[in-house]
């Protein structure tokens, strides 16, 4: 996910000097962000680019020179280009490439075992290309920020043809059988993931969907890392939620509350619903009594006015549910239906009328499986069936309500045949809820100063008392 807020103003990317015999400091997006130096910054560079070397292939060098010929390919794989201009330095960027791609070649292979040193050297040189300034966002160069990602301009990284081969170089070796976490870590740091979480600030994606599928790699392989990347995952949830309380607590579930449930709340929450949804699914089949954590947390930030944004939280809720066991669903039926029984149908959203007598189909037709509309979840069927008589009599006024006066012709339709299928699955239960909508409308007439018409029906409410 690319994070949304603005960031601070960034120079256009400069060509590092080369002329110093080392690199630069290497900045990321945060200007304000100052890391410790790196043992990378201290690599020699080769002093002129334009004196490129074309080295033998490590499949035709022996054994016992390979090593040396794998630092000599990796440093030259450190000298910086301009990709602004094609036709600037096209030899050497050649070269760079061809070595890159026999590196990547090497590492997947797994032909030469890398000793510490090759290891040292290789994570030096992937941090250097990678660890760079990023060019500007498009809304800080047109100043607008609207927030929609359909109308952001695709933008590629004119380096990719570069960066994409140290990033497959960097998951070869992440995933390669010949590393030792015990030995890889010392170079796979906390600053070097901070550092690479940072990189998720690219308006590349296929920059951002290889930092993806590489910490996903690493917070598999490296357990000592896992609480790091989740606090520094938090802090930039952090930032784009502006959540910024001190907590204590059991820490996976408060990440869990404090900083994915919160992103259900921005307008944007579109561009990222889809993989915030599979987290929260994540989070309660992995722990099914967090399940009412995160239902009432989606309920929480549920959008008055946004229907897109409505559909999207129905379709979360819906895969909540397949994996929510009975406990924790039955201490949130009483707020998740009264919920859905408050959804509207905006223009143009006739689903949503659709999916309540849905949710009530799926209350009766558990009863007689025949009546099951195709594709709906049987345990979700399961579980709504098991608690109907809490659930019906908070949705009985909608689904009355529906047949009285929805405009849709088709819910219309739909929540008669639901209501006669409740009479026939549960008459007592369906008389039961009549009684109660109708007291509650003598109420109103009552207490709404209507003494009229309280009148007119007081014998009704007699017989129903």
């Amino acid at each position: 996910m690319k994070r949304g807020q603005k960031k601070p103003s960034k120079p256009g990317a400069v060509e590092p000097p080369v002329s110093t015999g080392r690199p630069p400091d290497i900045t990321v997006n945060h200007a304000s962000r100052q890391p410790g130096p790196l043992a990378q910054a201290q690599l020699p560079i080769p002093q002129n680019p334009s004196v490129v070397e074309v080295l033998p292939s490590l499949k035709d060098t022996p054994l016992a020179e390979r090593h040396a010929l794998f630092i000599r390919k990796v440093r030259i794989c450190c000298i910086p280009f301009d990709f602004s201009d094609t036709m600037k330095s096209a030899r050497e960027k050649e070269i760079k490439r061809q070595t890159l791609t026999e590196l990547v070649d090497l590492v997947q292979s797994g032909s030469c075992k890398m000793k510490e040193i090759m290891q040292e050297e290789l994570i030096r040189m992937i941090s250097f290309n990678l660890f760079r300034c990023l060019p500007p966002a498009p809304h800080e160069n047109s100043g607008s920020d609207s927030g929609d990602p359909e109308e952001d301009e695709v933008f590629a990284d004119p380096s990719w043809p570069h960066l994409q081969l140290v990033y497959e170089l960097l998951l070869r070796y992440v995933v390669s059988s010949d590393m030792e976490t015990r030995v890889a870590k010392r170079y796979l740091d906390h600053t070097f993931m901070l550092r690479l979480l940072d990189l998720f600030d690219s308006e590349d994606i296929r920059e951002r969907e290889y930092l993806k599928t590489i910490l996903h790699r690493i917070y598999g392989r490296f357990m000592v890392h896992r609480p790091f990347i989740r606090n520094v995952i938090n802090n930039i949830f952090y930032r784009f939620i502006f959540e910024t309380e001190r907590y204590n607590g059991e820490e996976h579930k408060l990440f869990l509350v404090r900083a994915l449930i919160p992103l259900h709340k921005p307008k944007c929450v579109a561009a990222y619903h889809q993989q915030l949804t599979y987290c929260t699914v994540q989070f309660v089949e992995k722990d099914y009594r967090l399940a009412e954590v995160v239902i009432r947390g989606v309920l929480k930030y549920w959008p008055v006015t946004n229907c897109g944004k409505e559909v999207l939280f129905l379709g979360e809720l819906e895969e909540i549910l397949e994996v929510t066991h009975s406990v924790g669903f039955q201490r949130c039926i009483v707020p998740l239906f009264r919920q859905l029984s408050r959804v509207k149908v905006g223009s143009g959203f006739i689903m949503f009328g659709m999916r309540l007598c849905l949710v009530i189909l799926l209350c009766l037709s558990a009863i007689f499986p025949h009546m099951l509309p195709n594709g709906l979840n049987e345990h979700i069927v399961g579980l709504i069936a098991n608690n109907r008589h809490a659930i019906l009599p908070i949705i009985f006024d909608s689904l009355d309500s529906n047949i009285r006066a929805h405009w849709n012709q088709a819910i219309n339709g739909l929540s008669s045949n639901v209501r006669r299928m409740f009479l026939e699955m549960d008459s007592e239960l369906f008389e039961r809820g009549k009684r109660g909508q109708s007291l509650r409308i003598y109420s109103y007439l009552l207490f709404s100063g209507n003494k009229g018409k309280f009148e007119q029906n007081i014998d009704g409410y007699k017989v129903l008392r």
